[in-house]
């Protein structure tokens, strides 16, 4: 398994240089998010992941969780690693002051997280689904579900989950059968069984609140008839006390491709105690705070694979010595050249330190964007960044979590044959990364969102929004020659991808299948436009700190060189989505159902 190492330096860079964190915090009113604080933070939650975090992966994946009569025990050291997680306050960083937390914005948060998921994919899904808990019960509970759960989901003694998929319904919610009885006390009996509920029981924390989709007696029928609730473990007091156990079971654990440290349940409700979130039959609406929150922690993940992946593709590169250099010599001590001389090693490497660079840059711009939502006091540019925040969150979920699988994919391909053995910790990448594809919605669900609810949906007013920022930043940068070579790129692009919103729109009037034929070509093509522009605003902010004088000229000269690899060989990868949705739904669907054969 590679041995992890935060990367400090370029998390530094994209949140001060880039996106100057220091202005925003101070506008938006983090008083303690002072740049010294930043920089504490960032540099323990480094020691943390790196020293007690990713030891325990490779661990983990070798182990296992173990189902016995219900109880699930996880591998070896997860628990203390859990309590000093706790101990340390790091669920807390960012959550609200009134129920403990520390108020800290969500973007430093995020710079935690996407470090956790990287040290150990497993472990940091176990706090992970908390947030997404967390927020939900924030936006929707009621004064007093707050003061039952809040406190000790914020601490980390308690966990929480999100329980949507039954065995016969996946993505299509509107199928789901688990039903809510209403009692005389104002709580509901819950029964019903959901699968496929990461965390859903485990020996880390004291209580575990499971968020769950069930239906009302009398309900309308499909989406419009579910409701959402609280359900917890253990019982709760109004004043927050765990008692009784609960009518809460878990049936069994799934045995997986991939994250086998965490687990994944079979969770059954047998008139279980609940409470209803929100009002009747607007669950899914409720639920939407979890699953926006969670696909935003899934993108993450698409980046953490890519920088775990080329962390342990860059060492052995540099290690592995085969064959010479077809340009001569380069290692005349040895009876070989190591593997980085040659360019298909360097086409690898390079596509998964563009991935991973990338995609913390919008990942953490997205940071931003929710701290916007929750902090700013001007509703017009609270609006601007949810907008943005709709746009580009199934871009960011689907787009990062494809490349980041790609990436993972081309660790195994520089290892070679040792990249299939479980030993070196590559393939255990892959297995982990595949679910993320998959998680809140497929790359394929994230697509139809894209085109048809965010982008036709809003008219193109949502896709407007990002265009015009992207447009302005062409426009302000459109005289600087050493700009040129990204500009120009970007501003065709970008009026391509409003053209092709439009060309599907009409097409789709006609023949609805179009737009799902369409979609995932159109989100793939958005995600390399959109990584696009961070990769210019980076190779400019890297431009202006030479010009300014520096001694880290060679860590700002990688970033440029990295950001022409980028738009000289990834960018171009449009082209072909571009195709594929001119190409239209005809050839996809020529086929009838019985003339699919083998």
């Amino acid at each position: 398994m590679p041995e992890y190492k935060a990367p400090l330096r370029d998390t530094k860079f994209i949140m001060q240089e880039l996106l100057d964190c220091e202005t925003h915090y101070e506008k938006l009113g983090y008083e303690d998010a002072t740049p010294d604080m930043v920089d504490a933070i960032l540099t323990e939650a480094s020691k943390f992941t790196e020293q007690v975090i990713a030891p325990l992966n490779q661990i983990g994946d070798q182990q296992g969780c173990h189902w016995n009569e219900g109880v699930v025990t996880t591998p070896d050291g997860f628990k203390d690693a859990y309590n000093q997680y706790v101990e340390g306050g790091w669920p807390t960083l960012s959550q609200d002051i009134d129920f403990g937390g520390q108020g800290l914005p969500h973007s430093l948060n995020n710079a935690v997280s996407e470090m956790m998921s990287t040290a150990n994919h497993s472990f940091a899904m176990y706090p992970g689904l908390s947030h997404g808990a967390i927020a939900t019960l924030e936006d929707h509970g009621s004064d007093l579900q707050k003061k039952m759960f809040m406190p000790n989901l914020v601490s980390g003694e308690w966990t929480g989950t999100m329980c949507l998929t039954e065995a016969h319904c996946g993505t299509d919610l509107g199928m789901l059968r688990s039903k809510a009885e209403p009692n005389e006390d104002g709580t509901y009996n819950i029964t019903g069984s959901k699968i496929f509920i990461s965390a859903g029981e485990h020996d880390l924390s004291d209580n575990i609140i499971h968020i769950v989709l069930a239906r009302l007696p009398g309900a309308p029928a499909g989406v419009k008839g579910i409701s959402l609730f609280i359900v917890p473990k253990f019982n709760v007091s109004e004043d927050g006390q765990k008692e009784d156990k609960n009518q809460v079971a878990c049936g069994s654990i799934e045995h997986k491709m991939g994250i086998n440290a965490n687990a994944t349940c079979v969770i059954n409700f047998d008139n279980a105690k609940g409470y209803l979130i929100g009002e009747e039959n607007r669950g899914l609406n409720c639920m939407f705070t979890f699953m926006n929150s969670a696909r935003l922690g899934v993108a993450m993940e698409g980046v953490a694979a890519a920088e775990l992946a080329f962390q342990g593709s860059l060492a052995y590169a540099k290690d592995r010595l085969q064959m010479r250099s077809l340009s001569g010599v380069k290692n005349p001590e040895g009876t070989a050249d190591p593997i980085i001389v040659h360019p298909d090693v360097r086409r690898m490497l390079l596509t998964q330190k563009s991935i991973a660079e990338g995609g913390r840059a919008l990942i953490s711009y997205l940071g931003q964007l929710v701290d916007i939502t929750h902090a700013e006091k001007d509703e017009t540019l609270k609006v601007e960044a949810n907008n943005k925040l709709a746009l580009l969150t199934p871009i960011a979920k689907a787009f990062l979590t494809e490349l980041g699988f790609e990436s993972a994919s081309h660790g195994v391909q520089v290892y070679g044959g040792h990249g299939f053995i479980k030993e070196w910790g590559m393939e255990q990448i892959m297995r982990d990364t595949k679910i993320s594809c998959l998680y809140e919605g497929t790359t394929g669900i994230q697509a139809l969102d894209l085109i048809a609810r965010k982008v036709l949906g809003s008219k193109g007013k949502l896709l407007e929004v990002f265009a015009s920022e992207v447009a302005g930043f062409c426009q302000h940068n459109a005289t600087d020659e050493n700009m040129k070579e990204f500009i120009e790129p970007i501003m065709k692009n970008i009026g391509q991808w409003q053209q092709l919103t439009q060309t599907i729109g009409d097409k789709a009037m006609a023949n609805p299948d179009e737009m799902g034929a369409a979609s995932v070509d159109y989100l793939m093509f958005s995600g390399y436009v959109t990584l696009a522009y961070f990769w210019a605003r980076m190779a400019k902010t890297a431009q202006q700190k030479l010009a300014e004088g520096t001694d880290e000229t060679k860590f700002y000269e990688a970033k440029i060189k990295t950001a022409r690899f980028y738009f000289q060989r990834m960018l171009p990868r449009a082209k072909g989505h571009v195709a594929c949705i001119l190409n239209g739904a005809d050839s996809l669907m020529a086929l009838d159902a019985e003339d699919f054969t083998f």
